[in-house]
C-alpha cells in the first residue's frame, strides 16, 4: 500500500512538473492581460488576434511548410537508408549503424555551425535560401527516421522477402509489396518524429535560413527582444491541443486495431 502511494505520488509530481506550465499557458490564453500571472477577465480576444497578426501567420505557415517538406524528404531518405543498412553485410552494417547514430548524440550547435560553414563555402556569403534550410532540417531528422524504421525491420520475418523473390517478384517489387507494408508503422513514426523535430528547431534554422524567411521559433525569439505579443499564448495553446488530439487519435486507432487482432484469435 505504501509503495503504491509513493509510486503514484512520484508519477503525479513528474506529470505536474511537466504539464503545469502548459496548463498555466492555456489558462492565461483566455485573458488579454499584458502582465503574466495577472488575470484580466475571461475572453477569446487573443485567439482572434492570432489570425489578425500577419507576421505571426506567415511564420506559422513557413514553419508548417518546412516541417512537412523536410519530414517527407527525411522519411524517404531515412527509410531507404534503414533498408540499405539492414540488408548490408554484418561488418558494414555495424559501421553504418554507428555512423547514422553520431548525428543523434552530436550537439545540435555543432551540426548547425558545420552546415553553415559548408553552405557558405559552396554557395558563398548571402546565398542561404530555403534549400539550405531544408537540407539542414533533413540532416537533423533523417538519423531519427533510421532509428524508427530499423526496429520494424528487425521484427519483420526475413523469409517473406526471400519467398517473394522465389515466387518470381523482382527485388523492387518485393520491396514495395512485402517489406514496405510490413514496416509502415515505423515509417509513420519516423515521419511524425521528423515533423516534431522540425517544428521545434531553432538552432539549425537560425544558421541555415535566409534572413527574410522566419519560422515560428525564430519569430518568437526575435519578439522576446521587444515585447512578446499576447496572442502567442493562444497560438501555443492551440498547437498543444492539436498535438494532444493527434496522439489520442493514434492511440485510439492502435487500441482498436489490437482489439480486432485479439478477436480474430
Amino acid at each position: 500500500m505504501v509503495k503504491k502511494f509513493f509510486a503514484g505520488g512520484y508519477v503525479f509530481l513528474v506529470l505536474a512538473f511537466m504539464y503545469a506550465p502548459i496548463l498555466f499557458l492555456i489558462i492565461f490564453s483566455f485573458t488579454d492581460t499584458t502582465v503574466l500571472g495577472m488575470w484580466n477577465g475571461f475572453t477569446f480576444k487573443l485567439y482572434g488576434k492570432v489570425f489578425d497578426n500577419r507576421e505571426l501567420m506567415n511564420a506559422l505557415w513557413n514553419t508548417v511548410l518546412l516541417a512537412f517538406t523536410s519530414a517527407v524528404c527525411s522519411t524517404v531518405l531515412g527509410t531507404v537508408g534503414a533498408v540499405g543498412i539492414f540488408y548490408s553485410k554484418k561488418r558494414t552494417q555495424k559501421v553504418l549503424n554507428g555512423l547514422s547514430q553520431i548525428p543523434v548524440v552530436n550537439a545540435e550547435v555543432v551540426t548547425a555551425i558545420s552546415l553553415a560553414l559548408t553552405f557558405v563555402f559552396v554557395l558563398g556569403r548571402g546565398k542561404l535560401n530555403f534549400g539550405t534550410l531544408l537540407l539542414g532540417h533533413m540532416v537533423l531528422a533523417t538519423p531519427f527516421v533510421v532509428l524508427s524504421v530499423t526496429p520494424r525491420l528487425k521484427q519483420m520475418d526475413p523469409n517473406l522477402y526471400e519467398a517473394a523473390l522465389d515466387l518470381g517478384a523482382t527485388p523492387a517489387r518485393a520491396l514495395f509489396k512485402v517489406v514496405l507494408p510490413d514496416i509502415l508503422p515505423g515509417i509513420f513514426s519516423g515521419f511524425m518524429l521528423a515533423v516534431t523535430l522540425s517544428l521545434d528547431d531553432y538552432i539549425i534554422t537560425q544558421f541555415t535560413r535566409d534572413s527574410t524567411f522566419k519560422t515560428l521559433s525564430v519569430y518568437i525569439y526575435d519578439q522576446t527582444k521587444k515585447a512578446l505579443p499576447n496572442e502567442i499564448r493562444a497560438l501555443c495553446a492551440m498547437i498543444f491541443l492539436i498535438m494532444v488530439l493527434v496522439v489520442v487519435f493514434l492511440n485510439f486507432r492502435a487500441s482498436r486495431k489490437n482489439q480486432k487482432v485479439r478477436q480474430n484469435f
